[in-house]
C-alpha cells in the first residue's frame, strides 16, 4: 500500500495543535493497543506512522456510526 502517511501529531489533538481527531495521543495509542484503531508502522528509528487512507477510513466509519445512531 503506497501513499501518504500520518504521524500521531497530525491525528491527535494537543494543547498546542488540533489534530483530525479530538482525542489525545494517549487515547490513540490505547485504541491501537485495544484493536480499535489501525496499527501503525515504523519508517525509521523513532518514527512511527499510519497509512493516511486507513486513518481516513476509521474517521469515515466513526461518522457512519454516528449517523446510524442519530437515525434510530
Amino acid at each position: 500500500m503506497a501513499g501518504r502517511v500520518m504521524r500521531v501529531a497530525e491525528i491527535a489533538t494537543t494543547k498546542e495543535k488540533a489534530g483530525i481527531l479530538p482525542v489525545s495521543p494517549a487515547t490513540i495509542w490505547r485504541w491501537v493497543r485495544d484493536g480499535k484503531f489501525p496499527k501503525p508502522f515504523k519508517i525509521g528509528a523513532g518514527v512511527t506512522v499510519w497509512h493516511a487512507a486507513e486513518v481516513e477510513a476509521f474517521v469515515a466509519g466513526c461518522a457512519a456510526l454516528t449517523h446510524l445512531k442519530v437515525a434510530e
